[in-house]
């Protein structure tokens, strides 16, 4: 996933009414756009360094967004919007040995009613349901953990992703971890129990997990080593 133009470095302020943050860029305090409606738990102290991105939409209201926040010196990509742009670009290259190079990708594909699956592949006659989520919450030295806020909305997705294994599809969960400091990835069981009840089960009902960190360039970033899930 490259950025289409370079990041302008910043310091973080503070976030309020949810999508806004404020950052300093060379003495001058600018709004921001907030990609990420999560709590996102630990990253958001003030003095923090940060790179925005600015657009040249006239009909944007607020120029810049935040994309990335740097905690402990490690970077964190906190844009939600790009995560699937990432793996998407891993699965075009191939970079996915689960998956390969021989197939056929289908971006948000409706399932039932009220579901859209972030992607459909379809390999050598099977079809593959994937739901991406992004990850940034790190709250020891190697650990990635999601969610960082209850999250009722992944809970649909699991139940949904089931429904669609009892119709023959093959069911995979990808935890997109935009950090490039973690060693394993675990469900953070604290923060939603319930969550993490579901996610248990539905594994014993062969929903297959795959982790991801993340690498950071200048250019963009792009899906990294894979990660051990722990739970």
């Amino acid at each position: 996933m490259i950025f289409e133009k370079k990041l302008i470095p910043g310091v973080f302020i503070k976030r309020y009414k949810r999508f806004f943050v404020d950052i300093e860029i060379n003495d001058k305090i600018v709004t921001a756009h907030c990609p990420n409606t999560g709590s996102m738990l630990g990253l958001l102290k003030k003095g923090n360094k940060v790179w925005i991105s600015k657009t040249d939409n006239s009909k944007r209201k607020l120029k810049y967004t935040l994309q990335i926040i740097e905690e402990n010196g490690s970077k964190v990509g906190i844009n939600t919007h790009l995560t699937n742009k990432i793996f998407l670009s891993a699965l075009e290259n191939g970079a996915i040995r689960e998956f390969g190079k021989d197939i056929i990708i289908k971006p948000e594909v409706k399932f039932g009613d009220n579901t859209r699956f972030d992607f459909l592949v379809k390999k050598k006659g099977t079809d593959i349901f994937i739901e991406v989520k992004n990850v940034t919450l790190k709250r020891n030295s190697k650990t990635a953990e999601f969610p960082d806020a209850v999250t009722s909305r992944g809970k649909k997705h699991l139940e949904e992703l089931l429904k669609a294994k009892k119709k023959g599809y093959e069911i995979y969960l990808v935890f997109v971890i935009q950090r490039e400091d973690c060693k394993e990835f675990k469900i953070a069981e604290d923060i939603d129990p319930n969550y993490f009840k579901s996610l248990l089960l539905a594994v014993k009902k062969n929903l297959k997990i795959l982790c991801y960190d993340c690498k950071f360039s200048s250019k963009g970033i792009k899906l990294n080593k894979k990660i051990i899930f722990k739970n």
